[in-house]
């Protein structure tokens, strides 16, 4: 049976391993969202930075509650923090179920819901969902619901608790020791290792960029000779002949001789012209046409 719950109420819950999904419709102008998890002790705060399980610490290092990232369904796009609630340490008495927006207003968020499933059977309906409903639209990060104890069971409860200054105000409220700059210089200069250094600063709150994607070298390009003939020099494209004509008289046609300056180009495959005289010569008789015909 599934629980359709109310800001408030309270389920038990029988499964001793659960998943708890986010759930949205995207569209234009919708921003993502990203589901995180808050282990608080008996104080109501966290133990330690490492209590935070979140997009750039996505696993617990008891390995109890860690986060399974994105997906997109045929309902919407998905975000999902599951727990084993039999494993989770004796002093953590509350496990916060978080939304936020990345800076971006939660009105602009269509079909908010936090969906529980019993991960043992996946295939099996719901536990429980709710409609999560900001107060005033202005949140940036929202407490979906809570797991928590009483006596040797968990329960679940709907919350919807909003805070206007992002993932990074609610983390602090609860003990987190949040600080970008310090966590970003630390993890520069251990070259990534050193985790207990960089939680000391706080983990780092910015969102990891997507890798970049490798540029393809493009070989360059040579001008490759007729198979079995000579290398041909480039020239420029001012002294290229036309195509099927012979070259010009600073290089020979290949396999002819060197024409002379003063003789004049023919066009391909036909005889050079005959140079026309200056002046007409005199004594040139036109030869006889043939017998002539008198008339009677």
């Amino acid at each position: 049976m599934t629980h359709a719950m109310l800001k408030g109420s309270n389920v038990p819950l029988e499964a001793t391993t659960v998943r708890a999904v986010l759930r949205w419709t995207p569209g234009q102008g919708v921003p993502d969202v990203d589901a995180s998890a808050l282990l608080l002790g008996p104080d109501g705060r966290v133990r330690s930075d490492e209590d935070f399980v979140f997009y750039n610490q996505p696993r617990h290092p008891s390995g109890k509650v860690w986060r399974l990232g994105k997906k997109r369904g045929a309902e919407g796009l998905t975000d999902t923090i599951q727990t084993d609630l039999s494993g989770v340490e004796s002093d953590v008495s509350q496990i916060l179920l978080v939304a936020s927006a990345d800076g971006v207003t939660f009105d602009r968020v269509r079909s908010l819901r936090i969906v529980l499933y019993d991960a043992a059977a996946p295939e099996a309906e719901p536990l429980a969902y709710f409609d999560v409903k900001p107060e005033t639209g202005q949140e940036t990060a929202l407490i979906c619901g809570e797991l928590y104890r009483r006596g040797e069971r968990w329960k679940f409860r709907a919350l919807g608790e909003g805070y206007s200054n992002g993932l990074k105000g609610l983390a602090t409220d609860f003990g987190i020791s949040v600080d970008e700059s310090e966590a970003a210089e630390e993890g520069a200069a251990t070259g990534g290792e050193g985790t207990s250094a960089a939680a000391q600063a706080g983990p780092e709150m910015s969102r990891p960029l997507p890798p970049e994607q490798p540029t393809a070298v493009v070989p360059q390009q040579t001008t490759q000779p007729a198979y079995g003939y000579p290398q041909q020099q480039q020239q420029p494209a001012a002294t290229q002949p036309a195509y099927g004509y012979p070259h010009p008289t600073s290089r020979p046609a290949y396999g002819y001789p060197q024409p002379s300056p003063a003789t004049a180009q023919s066009g391909y495959g036909y005889p050079p012209p005959v140079p026309v005289p200056a002046a007409p010569d005199p004594d040139f008789r036109l030869p006889p046409q043939g017998p002539q015909f008198i008339g009677r």
